[in-house]
């Protein structure tokens, strides 16, 4: 079985780490977890994390947690991605500023998704505090990812996002909205949002606050209506000094443009 689990052909190695897992044995703890570091096809990475979480927690979770300082990025995203599906809140101690910040985008995008599963109530402000943090890195898989745990965080998430929204780099403010308007419609579509925000950044005007995040009180529909019919009428879009001090509006435009996911 541990020659079936490196095989060459992924169909076999697939079988193998189904078969570890149908009928759990913790001798095959060590082989699991190192095949999880090495393993190219993400189908039989998942399989193996599925046989792990198949062994009793205090056996895999005190292995499981010395991968997450490996110096293999593979390694630690997929512990990561283990223990969320082990699922035990103890482990939420073990994601660490440094994974949820990893400088491999896989790594901190399993870390985010971990860190969402497994944080204590207590905790969600901190986690949103530590996600906020991050808006604006990465390809547009990436700020997908950050923005769905951001969603999944709930209302945890709004006063960060409503500070981020604000933020005088538009990368930053542009992926606020996007994770503000998702978090509204989750139905809406991640590439639709982003359309939505660049349009709303680019409507700001003369001292006008943002209106990606609705101010307290008044309905979303009204500040979005309010915004549209200043843009008929002006005919033109401006850019929000708060936003862009230095900048005019086509520069703030190209910035959202460079900051679309």
């Amino acid at each position: 079985m541990t020659h079936a689990l490196s095989a060459e052909d992924s169909s076999v190695r697939l079988q193998a780490a189904l078969a570890v897992g149908t009928t759990p044995d913790p001798g095959f703890l060590e082989t699991l977890v190192e095949r999880c570091a090495v393993e190219p096809d993400f189908f039989v990475r998942d399989m193996l994390s599925w046989a792990l979480t198949r062994l009793a927690p205090e056996v895999t979770l005190p292995r499981i947690r010395r991968e997450l300082g490996s110096g293999r990025a593979q390694a630690r995203s997929q512990a990561l991605h283990t223990l969320s599906k082990i699922g035990d809140r103890s482990a939420w101690a073990w994601i660490t500023r440094d994974l949820l910040r990893d400088g491999d985008d896989e790594v901190a995008r399993t870390a985010w998704r971990a860190a969402v599963v497994l944080v204590p109530e207590d905790e969600t402000e901190y986690l949103a505090g530590e996600l906020v943090a991050q808006l604006g890195r990465g390809d547009r898989d990436v700020r997908l990812s950050l923005s769905r745990a951001l969603v999944d965080l709930g209302d945890a998430a709004v006063p960060a996002l409503g500070r981020a929204a604000r933020h005088p780099d538009p990368a930053v403010a542009a992926h606020a909205r996007v994770t503000e308007l998702l978090r509204r419609d989750p139905e809406a579509g991640f590439d639709a949002a982003v359309e939505e925000a660049k349009r709303l950044l680019a409507l700001g005007s003369e001292g006008a606050a943002p209106t990606a995040v609705a101010a307290p009180g008044v309905p979303e529909t009204a500040q979005t209506a309010g915004t549209a019919e200043t843009a008929e009428t002006m005919g033109t879009t401006t850019v929000s000094p708060g936003l862009a001090e230095a900048a005019n509006a086509e520069d703030a435009a190209n910035a959202v443009e460079t900051a679309e996911c």
